[in-house]
């Protein structure tokens, strides 16, 4: 209702239509959309099979034969044919230049060459006019390739008295000139081959011309570097795609082999004259990649140019002090150079891509220069381990000696320490992002410390001392450790263990020192592990090193190495006091497994002598018995009952005692207590839990000792306490004693009445047995129900008992 309608007049207004007409309106047109409807259903359904119908492939044998489909665009067969017909009219041509030259005339040879080249070369402008690029662009190689065969032509026929390398080198030219206004003449600016073709053709002129005029080899190599610059400045000016891939690729190819001479001259100068002449190519080489980083787009090749530039500098400026320079200073002296390559980087002037390649230019040479050091760690901290095998053969006389004792020392080392310096400091001082400074501190430090392990056996100082700088080394880096960094604690815990095993292999050389050194570890390690955090590390560290300390003393005061087990042992007593004392602390389980393994050392060294190796496992079976007292290391128990064990067979052993029972009671008698207990703190365990493996430990060994005995003693005394222990699980219904005490007293009890049964055997008849056998089979038949029965109930009253 529109709001203007007053409140008058809507008494007077009536519907138009009527409500019965408007009715009969409205059935009106749904029975039209109704029929609509169903026209509507049915053409969709008829659409639907239509095209299902379609979708379907048609059958092979009802179809008509379908044209194939096409496997080759049309504009790739034409492009095939061209090129083909291209390639066989250049062929021709050659062979008819080659061979066919000589059956002409001058005049004719001229007018036929002059006329097809023409010919070629004019007939890409028609073809272009015509809108036929494709043929213009194979015609217009046909001609480019007849301008070659011409240049031969002249050669042969006019100028055969010239030099041919000269010559090429001026028709190389000439031709990219021609190749060049031909690919620029308005006519045929829309070829793509031509102007490609004079850039290639442009890579050989300088150096044809240097190879013609017998030119050195800095003339050859700078031949190809300006080449290669020429090829930089087509790629960074023109803007065709296909003369800048040209460009491109000529870039890298002539620059890339005018680098690789430049850096061979460089590295073979003998003089600072030929370095500051390879230099000088390497600075040029230096500076084409540099303009072409600084003025390319992108990123990538930007990044990598500016880093080869930076390489190919220092590599300029490092070849010229090199050559005024001794042989062990030739690393230091890049190295200077590499590191003064990063002052580039703190100008503001320069691009960004250019500061990271230069950054990156200055890592590499400084990684290398670090790798080039490498044979020298590398000796300083593994030689010392071939003492091993001379244990007290002698103190050395120097440091050098020291470490030197199975591998060579690297020649021209001795300004190693010096490269690692530097690279020290560039860490610590060139380095100011936040993201990498705590890393490269890091850095730092550990190669500080590889200079200072490598310092006495480069300046060759003597034994002693280079032992006490090893030993100061060690206090440092512990001392370090106090840092509150995480990753420079770690850092620093590593390098003073490190340090501390290359000193303790130092001093095998000399008794004195080798016990010297080792309280000293051993009493520095300790100290350590006060710190709680050290702890886990420095504790196990100085275990270890008592372990050694105990072996060392016995040997000093020539005991035998049973004699000395007894003093390892205490390795393992103060280990288990120690964890004891640490309680949940993260070094208790480290502590613990040293100890285990320094108490296998003292069974390895007690193993050649009895009597002193059943004092050993007894003494560790108190270790590990007072280790399972502690909450946590219940289980520990049972290695300490094997120990003890294993020290009374041994002493046994030593005894000269072969009665399998005086070994197998000290096990049983113990087992059946455990089991005694566990049955009172829990009724419900089982007897064969309980007291199987303590009556087995003895009643079997001994029923297989009695079988094999002739005397009455053994089965006797083994038959009657079968008896007992039959009787005993009867009276308390426990299914283990029964039965094993049942079945040995049976046994026994067949073993001793053997001979007898034997015996009457053998006075029977022959066809007793069988006939004893037979009635035995028919009784038993006849109350086979029954001992069925008996059997059944026999199973269930063992079944009853526990």
């Amino acid at each position: 209702m529109p709001y203007e309608v007053t409140r008058t007049t809507l008494p007077g207004m009536t519907h138009l239509p009527p409500p019965a007409e408007e009715l009969r309106l409205l059935d009106a047109e749904l029975r039209q959309l109704d029929a609509r409807r169903a026209q509507l259903l049915t053409r969709r359904a008829w659409l639907v099979f239509a095209l299902q119908r379609t979708q379907q492939p048609p059958p092979v044998a009802l179809s008509p034969a379908a044209p194939p489909h096409p496997e080759t665009a049309a504009p790739s067969v034409q492009n095939v044919l061209l090129v083909l017909g291209g390639v066989l009219l250049t062929l021709a041509a050659a062979v008819f230049t080659l061979v066919s030259w000589g059956h002409m005339g001058i005049t004719g040879r001229a007018l036929v060459l002059g006329a097809v080249t023409l010919a070629a070369l004019a007939g890409p402008a028609l073809l272009l006019k015509r809108g036929l690029r494709s043929t213009a662009e194979s015609v217009a190689g046909l001609g480019l390739a007849l301008t070659v065969l011409d240049t031969y032509a002249l050669h042969e026929a006019a100028l055969t008295g010239t030099d041919g390398t000269g010559y090429a080198a001026a028709a190389s030219a000439v031709l990219a000139v021609i190749w060049s206004a031909y690919g620029l003449l308005p006519a045929t600016a829309a070829l793509r081959l031509p102007l490609p073709s004079a850039l290639a053709a442009a890579q050989f002129p300088l150096l044809l011309w240097a190879l013609a005029a017998d030119a050195g080899p800095y003339v050859i190599t700078a031949a190809l570097l300006v080449t290669a610059g020429l090829d930089v400045v087509a790629a960074l000016r023109v803007t065709a795609g296909s003369v800048r891939i040209t460009a491109v690729v000529g870039a890298y190819g002539m620059g890339g082999w005018g680098v690789l001479a430049a850096c061979w001259l460089s590295l073979t100068a003998d003089g600072p004259g030929a370095a500051a002449r390879a230099g000088g190519l390497l600075l040029l080489a230096a500076a084409i990649a540099l303009g072409a980083a600084w003025r390319g787009p992108g990123t990538r090749h930007p990044l990598g140019l500016a880093i080869a530039s930076g390489l190919l500098t220092v590599g300029a400026f490092g070849g010229v002090a090199r050559s005024g320079l001794p042989s062990e200073w030739a690393v230091p002296a890049y190295l200077v150079c590499g590191i003064a390559l990063l002052a580039a980087v703190r100008a503001g002037r320069l691009p960004d891509a250019i500061r990271r390649g230069f950054a990156w230019a200055s890592g590499v040479v400084q990684a290398l220069a670090l790798l080039w050091t490498l044979p020298v760690v590398t000796v300083v901290l593994l030689g010392p381990a071939g003492w091993v095998g001379r244990v007290w053969s002698g103190a050395p006389s120097d440091a050098r000696t020291a470490v030197t004792v199975e591998a060579p020392w690297p020649a021209d080392s001795a300004a190693a320490p010096a490269v690692l310096v530097a690279v020290a400091a560039v860490l610590a001082l060139a380095i100011r992002t936040e993201r990498w400074r705590a890393r490269a501190r890091l850095g730092a430090l550990g190669l500080l410390w590889a200079t200072a392990l490598m310092l006495p056996a480069v300046l060759g100082i003597p034994y002693v001392a280079g032992m006490s700088v090893l030993g100061v080394m060690t206090v440092a880096t512990l001392y370090v450790r106090r840092t509150t960094v995480p990753a420079a604690r770690f850092t620093a815990l590593v390098l003073a263990l490190v340090t501390s095993v290359s000193l303790a292999l130092t001093a095998l050389a000399s008794q004195t020192a080798t016990l010297v050194v080792l309280s000293v570890l051993v009493a520095l390690f300790a100290a350590a592990s006060w710190r709680a955090s050290a702890a886990p590390v420095t504790a196990p560290a100085a275990l270890v090193y008592a372990a050694a300390l105990a072996s060392a003393t016995g040997a000093a005061a020539d005991w035998p190495p049973a004699g000395t087990a007894l003093l390892v042992l205490a390795v393992p007593a103060a280990a288990a006091l120690l964890a004891a004392r640490l309680g949940e602390h993260r070094a208790t389980v480290p502590v613990e497994i040293v100890g285990a393994a320094t108490g296998l050392l003292a069974v390895g060294l007690a193993v050649t002598d009895p009597p002193l190796l059943a004092l050993v496992l007894a003494l560790c079976g108190v270790i590990a018995a007072g280790t399972a007292l502690r909450p946590g290391r219940r289980p520990v128990g049972y290695a300490a009952t094997a120990l003890f064990v294993l020290a009374s067979w041994v002493r046994l052993a030593a005894w000269d005692v072969g009665t399998p029972e005086a070994y197998t009671l000290p096990v049983t008698v113990p087992a059946l207590l455990v089991g005694a207990l566990r049955r009172r703190r829990d009724p419900r365990s089982s007897s064969w839990t309980a007291y199987g493996p303590g009556l087995a430990a003895t009643l079997l060994p001994s029923l297989v000792a009695a079988w094999a005995d002739p005397h009455w003693t053994r089965p006797l005394l083994l038959g009657t306490a079968a008896l007992l222990v039959t009787l005993l699980g009867a009276r308390h219904h426990l299914q283990a004693p029964l039965v094993l005490g049942g079945s040995v007293l049976a046994l026994v009890t067949l073993h001793e009445l053997a001979p007898y049964v034997v015996q009457v055997t053998g006075a029977l008849p022959r066809w007793a047995p069988p006939a004893l056998a037979g009635l035995l089979l028919l009784a038993l038949g006849a109350t086979y129900e029954q001992r069925i029965r008996d059997v059944r109930r026999v199973r269930e009253v063992l079944g009853r008992m526990t």
